[in-house]
C-alpha cells in the first residue's frame, strides 16, 4: 500500500496471552493521541467473551472477503478472522494503528504493509497461558489443549522490528510497554 505514511502496530502472541486485556487497558489511557485501534471481525459469536469483535457467519466472512472488505485477514483455531480496509484511511491519515494479528499471518502483513509493519510479541508463560484460557471459559478442554500444543509448537517471528512484551505479571505493566512503544519508544526488549 504506497502513500501510506502511519505504523500498523501488529499485536501477536498465543490465544490467552492477554492482546484483548492489553488493548483495551491502552485504549483507555491513550488520550488523544493518533491512535486507532482496528476491530476484528470474526466467525464467532458475538457473546464469545473476552474480545471485542464483529461477528460472522462463515458465508457473510467469505462474501465481505470476496467484496474486499478486509485488508488483512487468516484463518486460526479453527476460526476466520478479518481486520477491515478502514486501516488504510487512518494509515494514509498518519494514524498509528493497532491491530490484533495472528503469527501465522505475520508474513502476509509484512507484505501487504512493507515498512510499516511493527509487530509486538505478547508473551506469557505456559502456565499463566493454560490459566487464562481455563479463566475465560470460551474454550471446551479439547480446545484449549489444543492451542497449547499450537502455542508449544509455532516458533518466535523473526522480524527486523520485532519487540517482545511480557504479560506474566500487572496488566499495568505490560499495558505501560505497549503505551511506550506507542508513543515512538521502545517496547521492551527487540527481539527477545
Amino acid at each position: 500500500m504506497s502513500g501510506a505514511a502511519g505504523r500498523l502496530i501488529y499485536l501477536i502472541g498465543p490465544s490467552g496471552a492477554g492482546k484483548d486485556s492489553l488493548i483495551d487497558h491502552v485504549r483507555a489511557r491513550i488520550g488523544d493521541a493518533p491512535v486507532r485501534f482496528a476491530r476484528r471481525y470474526v466467525t464467532r459469536p458475538a457473546g464469545a467473551g473476552g474480545e471485542r469483535h464483529v461477528a460472522l457467519t462463515p458465508a457473510e466472512f467469505e462474501r465481505l472477503r470476496a467484496a474486499g472488505g478486509f485488508a488483512l485477514h487468516w484463518t486460526a483455531n479453527g476460526l476466520r478472522y478479518g481486520i477491515g480496509v478502514d486501516i488504510l484511511d487512518w494509515l494514509a491519515a498518519d494514524a498509528t494503528v493497532v491491530v490484533n494479528g495472528s503469527r501465522a499471518g505475520l508474513a502476509d502483513a509484512e507484505a501487504r504493509f512493507p515498512g510499516r509493519l511493527h509487530p509486538v510479541l505478547i508473551e506469557v508463560s505456559p502456565q499463566r497461558l493454560a490459566e487464562r484460557l481455563l479463566a475465560r471459559g470460551r474454550e471446551s478442554a479439547a480446545e484449549i489443549q489444543a492451542r497449547l500444543a499450537r502455542a508449544a509448537a509455532v516458533p518466535r517471528p523473526v522480524h527486523s522490528r520485532l519487540r517482545v512484551i511480557r504479560n506474566d505479571g500487572r496488566l499495568d505493566e505490560a499495558g505501560a510497554a505497549l503505551l511506550r512503544l506507542l508513543a515512538g519508544g521502545r517496547a521492551a526488549h527487540p527481539g527477545r
